[in-house]
């Protein structure tokens, strides 16, 4: 059971590896960020939720006092996340990205410890500073940000709302089937982001190109959409859901970091972005403290182990 969830844990961050690249793709097409964020959403969210319709369909149903709590895991968890992280890669590479977002589990030790007010384990904090001063050597900062500083605020609000998917994730109980909380915050998401993503406008005539993004390989814009959709956001789901039920928190998001290393190589590969000595040196350190701090959140005890985290946020 355990050597099982591990694998799926795996296979979840293997699969969300893809995000950032492909969406490099898609963007290249010509779609803006939050343009490719709705297609994503709405394609990943009309595909859950026809599968569970025929496979599983007491998963979709929610009660009616529920709503509420939905409503903001949509738009935070979900449209949040997915759409400052599309954002952020604009300005910064996806590995660099994907390192800022992964030191949202010292967010939540800190809201754990002062806004709930529950007591942590001194490594705990320990986990977050170490996690700081990783951070600090991603971004240089003794040169001044040598990266793009509106990209990493953008990735910092990422971070938040990464963070907020972890709690939020703390606060649902068994009334609500996480498939079922998937697959309509996926869909919540994609309405939530009609106004300001304006599906009318997206550029549709895209999807039938061939795009090469900057250092990259040629792909069809299609290829890359399904494969955003199906590979890196269905399944990644799927799978975060299912080994999240067969492994502790902390060894699951401990998996899962895993997403930074393979995110990373996937870029390297497709785009050619390599990151530098700094940067990798900063991610080892930054791993290091997200490790930490979820161990020691694991320590807490039921009910709750206040921040009990998903295999992935995104």
């Amino acid at each position: 059971m355990r050597r099982a969830g591990l694998l799926i844990a795996l296979a979840s961050a293997l699969c969300f590896a893809f995000s950032g690249s492909m969406a490099k793709y898609v963007g290249a097409a010509g779609l803006a960020p939050l343009e490719a964020v709705w297609v994503r959403m709405a394609g990943a969210g009309l595909l859950l939720v026809a599968v569970l319709a025929l496979a599983k369909p007491s998963a979709l149903r929610i009660p009616r006092s529920r709503l509420p709590f939905l409503g903001v895991y949509a738009v935070v968890a979900v449209a949040g996340v997915q759409g400052l992280f599309f954002l952020a890669l604009t300005r910064l590479p996806v590995g660099v990205t994907l390192l800022i977002e992964y030191t949202s589990p010292v967010l939540v030790v800190l809201w754990v410890r002062f806004v709930r007010r529950v007591r942590l384990p001194r490594v705990a904090f320990a986990g977050a500073a170490v996690a700081v001063v990783g951070l600090a050597v991603v971004v240089e900062i003794w040169a001044g940000l040598a990266l793009d500083p509106l990209g990493l605020l953008i990735a910092f609000a990422a971070t938040a709302c990464c963070a907020g998917y972890f709690l939020l994730n703390d606060s649902f109980g068994d009334e609500i089937d996480p498939l079922g909380l998937v697959a309509w915050g996926l869909f919540g998401a994609a309405v939530a982001l009609i106004p300001i993503s304006r599906p009318w406008d997206i550029p549709w005539a895209a999807l039938g190109t061939v795009v090469t993004p900057p250092g990259g390989y040629p792909l069809p814009t299609a290829v890359a959409l399904v494969f955003l959709i199906v590979v890196a956001t269905v399944i990644a789901y799927i799978f975060g859901v299912l080994a999240i039920r067969r492994l502790s928190a902390a060894v699951g998001s401990t998996v899962a970091s895993l997403e930074v290393i393979a995110g990373a190589v996937v870029a390297w590969i497709l785009l050619g972005e390599a990151l530098g000595p700094f940067q990798v040196a900063g991610g080892v350190i930054v791993l290091i403290g997200a490790y930490l701090a979820q161990r020691a959140t694991a320590m807490l005890p039921a009910p709750a182990s206040e921040v009990r985290e998903p295999a992935r946020v995104g």
